[in-house]
């Protein structure tokens, strides 16, 4: 039996590093979204090199509630902690505005590089915030967005974790209010540039001549939001680096739920809704039971 590696797989930050340097000659980095354990773990299998926790989703997810800054940072952590143990591929995860002044965000840096997150993505809006594409967002003042970068950059313990920094001032302040936030969040550190909800693909190329060449862009592909859906070579075009596909996973599961409960609802039980389905021992094989049992053999 040859002798194990000592270094081991690369490590997630490093890992989702990568991933950003190759975008520069095979295009965009799609990153669908997932809300919990299963829907990660859907997202690996799928072939998907990266998995996005999803706010919007884990509040859905957890409270059966919207995206209005209800969850705290810890319930946020626990959940890109679940969500990074059942997959084998980096996470980059939502920590909303750092649930407080700078001194929180260093330690919700802290937290979410615990629970194995390989990126982590922080806003400029005022607590409590709103999800990107809904109305009535307010961000915070500019020094004070610039502080809590900075304290995120310097609570890394991994150097490879990427810190993505998100500004909302399109619809507070304009396009060009956004592009002079972002730049400075570059200069305080930031590895990734998100500049939320531009409603025009006028705006999105203003937004991408802008900000080329100053650090790697995401694009939200929000499943029914405000940004125009661009198609993946036109965002490739205009220099995009990661593309997110944040709730594609929870609108399918609700509507998939919905369909069977309106099955089961008409006919008093599911058996017309079981067609395209996954079988009983699909699904068990899907989520690791296979696994389960070579583990019970080899240790029993």
């Amino acid at each position: 039996m040859s002798a194990p590696d000592p270094a081991g797989p690369p490590r997630p930050a490093a890992r989702l590093r990568a991933l950003l340097a190759a975008t520069r000659t095979d295009g965009p980095l799609v990153v669908p979204g997932a809300y919990d354990a299963l829907s990660a773990r859907l997202v690996a299998q799928a072939g998907f090199d990266a998995v996005y926790m999803t706010g919007f989703g884990t509040s859905a997810a957890l409270l059966g509630g919207p995206d209005v800054g209800l969850l705290t940072g810890t319930e946020m952590a626990d959940n890109a902690r679940r969500i990074a143990a059942a997959v084998d591929v980096p996470v980059i995860a939502d920590a909303d505005t750092g649930y407080g002044n700078a001194l929180n965000v260093h330690r919700t840096v802290s937290l979410y590089e615990q629970a194995g997150v390989a990126g982590i993505q922080l806003e400029d809006q005022v607590t409590p915030k709103r999800c990107g594409h809904m109305s009535g967002k307010q961000v915070v003042p500019l020094p004070e967005m610039l502080g809590k970068l900075r304290a995120a950059v310097d609570a890394r313990r991994d150097p490879d974790t990427v810190i993505i920094a998100r500004t909302d001032a399109v619809a507070v302040d304009g396009v060009d209010a956004a592009i002079e936030r972002a730049h400075a969040f570059r200069e305080a550190g930031a590895d990734l540039l998100f500049v939320e909800a531009p409603t025009t693909e006028g705006d999105i190329e203003r937004i991408a001549s802008a900000l080329s060449g100053t650090a790697p862009l995401l694009f939200n592909w929000a499943e029914g939001g405000r940004t125009p859906p661009l198609g993946l070579d036109r965002i490739a075009e205009l220099g995009f680096s990661v593309l997110l596909c944040p709730i594609g996973t929870l609108l399918a599961a609700t509507a998939g739920i919905r369909a069977l409960l309106a099955t089961l609802r008409r006919d008093g039980t599911p058996v017309g809704a079981l067609a395209g389905l996954p079988t009983f021992d699909e699904f068990t094989d899907l989520v690791g039971l296979p696994e389960v049992r070579a583990a019970e053999q080899r240790y029993a």
